[in-house]
């Protein structure tokens, strides 16, 4: 049996505007592994995260006739993943923790804490972070939101976003050190 020709992502997106359910189904594919190495960041359990992405892409199929232009189409994605997974954590903290900004510990900055570590190691130790605490780390280490940012979307005070930052990071660097005496 012959193959079917691949298509590029633009026309494959634009057979996704036109409700192609087959073509929707390869785009769900095609980012699958994309959209769950950013859920993934934010949520630790699996079952989770791939409903995040399931919610997330029935978002995307709903509003992909809104693109434009398709070289945005993959930070849009991870946009949408992103918002989804923080709503999901919202839905389930009930309680967050807040504590004032003069808690916080005083850090110092190590330039490469990380270094001989890989990904599966990183995601490790980021899952034995509080979900507020990995919340706001992947969000201003990572995707570059502003304290003040992170406080409006999560519902927090700006100070208390920054508390939780230093707290991730003094986890992050404690457990660095216990692997490193393994």
């Amino acid at each position: 049996m012959l193959k079917p020709p691949s298509i590029s992502e633009e026309e494959l997106i634009q057979e996704c505007k036109n409700g192609n359910l087959k073509q929707q189904e390869r785009l769900y594919k095609h980012f699958f592994g994309f959209a769950m190495g950013v859920g993934m960041r934010y949520l630790s359990d699996r079952e989770d995260t791939l409903e995040v992405i399931n919610d997330a892409f029935i978002k995307v199929f709903r509003s992909i006739g809104n693109i434009n232009n398709v070289q945005s189409f993959k930070p849009w994605l991870k946009r949408i993943v992103v918002n989804t997974a923080l709503d999901r954590i919202r839905k389930d903290t009930k309680y967050m923790h807040q504590s004032e900004l003069d808690e916080a510990s005083e850090i110092g900055y190590e330039a490469q804490v990380l270094e001989n570590m890989n990904a599966r190691d990183i995601l490790s130790l980021m899952n034995k972070l509080s979900y507020i605490q990995r919340t706001v780390f992947n969000m201003y280490e990572i995707d570059g939101y502003s304290h003040e940012e992170i406080g409006e979307i999560l519902q927090i005070p700006a100070g208390t976003s920054r508390v939780n930052l230093s707290r991730a990071k003094d986890k992050l660097r404690e457990a660095c050190r216990l692997e490193s005496m393994v």
